[in-house]
């Protein structure tokens, strides 16, 4: 046993389990996963987690509310015109009917809910509902068609797909997820939230759910004994003159001045100073939401920001809060009369926006199986380096996962504190993979590759897989980069579209985890939001081409 991981026992698993040429064990699409010829849903797996309804949660991490806070007197609303939302602090689970009564007893003028659909972009897609209607779906379901969840990144349907047109797009029974019913302290009317999870007719997971792809993945950690350690980083830039066609970046102004502020501001207190309103805001609405932001960091480029999210053991709970952090951003900031985005390169002259993981694992135990143990000669300890290696052997065919549309590749560029390299290094921010500095408790990987426009349910799965798959084949990685050392001396990671594409449809790792029938649909999804955004003609060409041809 080295590295708290029994890997020949892990290797043993393996064999066993008939695992395919991708290592592990490839899950029928559709299907309940089995291990050792066992359907994983007949026991509770590690960590708490059980399939309830045909949706995937923990029971300490799918927390209902225990309400704390006294109504105001009715129709009454703080200074700010918006309505007051309940504060909220975790609790065991209860049925969602449950949940919903306790939140309309402590805001009893709330009127509808929203509920929250990630597709396959990470974009959220949905609809509102009368309070009735939820206590219905929330008994029955809500009938909803697959093809909203795999629309391109403008709402458009998809060719090609057996979901819409070709097969008269039909319902799908959808039920809320349990624990996401939560205030949205931002409207400017009494507003709930909850995410959905689609399923089949026949109860399983629907294949264009991109949240039940991870839980899939996590299924294998389980079995492992394993349980990932997720927090999510976000960088993102703020944007004002949000009513214009061309809105602008957010500039910091010169102290007790108008005048912008010259230079990229990074690390600069007194751009976080100007904008306290916006990020007590931010505060007061992730409180509510119970999401566990933490630091915010002036980046470097002028208007650009990050946010930190805790880390927490549930990978699903991470993403969530990941997906929900983005939706929250936008909606304060707008009524701050600013905008957010998270496009991955939204100006040409200033860096990209990415999506930093970091993870760690424990065993049954509650130990960092990353850590070095006194006995081990390596520098790094086995899970450690297997992990890496694992990582980047898939790399080329994730790549369209971390960067899932035309202008995620123009963060892919040198210089730009972006990653274009397939490898890793200790306290290095120019590689994809980096090793912080940290005790032995908290020992992990940062994967720095996913664009901050990516979909967290997906990049998440694609980078643990890659973790499994390193793992149960003992992969070793190359050499890490040197810290101080130049990365990316020869760049791999690729700086176009299509070719990322093609990767993911040669890829022999990922069908194992996510399922073929998935990577087929994401495939056919991307490629034709590919050749509708290339059939375009954009201003540039005039710029550049007309006046000599």
């Amino acid at each position: 046993m080295r590295g708290l991981v029994d890997e020949d026992a892990l290797g043993t698993e393996v064999t066993r389990h008939g695992g395919n040429d991708a290592g592990g064990v490839r899950a029928d699409d559709g299907e309940d996963v089995h291990y050792a010829g066992r359907p994983c849903c007949t026991r509770p797996l590690a960590g708490g987690w059980r399939k309830v309804a045909g949706l995937y949660w923990r029971c300490m991490s799918a927390p209902v509310m225990r309400l704390n806070w006294r109504p105001a007197a009715h129709g009454s609303r703080p200074a700010t015109g918006r309505p007051q939302a309940p504060r909220i602090s975790p609790a065991m689970p209860r049925p969602i009917l449950e949940e919903f009564e306790q939140l309309h007893a402590a805001w009893p003028d709330l009127r509808q809910v929203e509920l929250l659909f990630p597709d396959i972009n990470g974009i959220l897609r949905g609809k509102r509902c009368t309070l009735d209607e939820f206590r219905a779906l929330a008994r029955d379901g809500l009938p909803f068609p697959a093809s909203g969840l795999i629309l391109d990144s403008r709402g458009m349907l998809v060719d090609g797909l057996p979901h819409g047109s070709q097969d008269g797009d039909p319902d799908h029974p959808c039920f809320p997820v349990p624990g996401s019913l939560l205030p949205v302290p931002w409207a400017q009317r009494p507003l709930a939230q909850v995410l959905m999870g689609m399923q089949q007719a026949d109860g399983r997971a629907h294949v264009a759910d991109s949240r039940q792809r991870l839980a899939a993945v996590l299924e294998r950690f389980a079995d492992l004994g394993l349980r990932p350690v997720v927090a999510v980083e976000f960088e993102f830039y703020l944007l004002e003159d949000p009513q214009g066609e061309q809105p602008q970046l957010r500039h910091g102004r010169v102290p007790g001045t108008m005048r912008r502020a010259a230079g990229p501001r990074a690390y600069s207190i007194e751009d976080l100073q100007e904008l306290d309103g916006l990020f007590d805001a931010i505060r007061s609405a992730c409180d509510a939401q119970r999401i566990p932001a933490g630091s915010v960091v002036s980046e470097y480029g002028a208007g650009q920001f990050e946010v930190n999210l805790r880390h927490v053991d549930d990978a699903l709970l991470a993403c969530d809060h990941a997906v929900l952090l983005r939706r929250l951003l936008r909606g304060v900031a707008a009524r701050e009369g600013l905008a957010v985005t998270f496009m991955a390169k939204p100006f040409a002259a200033a860096d990209g926006s990415g999506m930093h993981v970091h993870v760690s694992l424990l065993d049954t135990a509650g130990r960092n199986v990353f850590a070095l143990r006194p006995d081990d000669d390596r520098s790094h300890a086995a899970p450690l380096r297997h992990a890496i290696g694992g990582m980047l052997a898939a790399l080329p065919e994730s790549q369209a996962v971390f960067c899932p549309n035309a202008n995620s590749y123009r963060r892919i560029r040198p210089g730009c504190f972006a990653p274009v390299a397939a490898d890793w290094g200790v306290n290095h921010r120019g590689v994809a993979i980096r090793i912080p500095v940290s005790d032995a408790a908290s020992l992990r990987f940062e994967h720095r590759v996913a664009g901050a426009d990516c979909n967290p349910y997906l990049a998440v799965a694609a980078l643990l897989a890659g973790v499994h798959h390193g793992i149960v084949q003992r992969l070793e990685p190359p050499p890490g980069v040197p810290e101080g050392a130049q990365a990316g001396v020869v760049a791999s990671l690729s700086r176009r579209w299509e070719p990322a594409l093609d990767a993911f449809d040669a890829g022999r790792i990922l069908p194992g985890y996510l399922g073929e029938a998935f990577c087929r649909l994401y495939s056919t999804a991307r490629r034709f939001e590919a050749e509708a955004y290339h059939a375009q003609v954009p201003g540039l060409d005039f710029d550049w081409y007309l006046p000599g041809i």
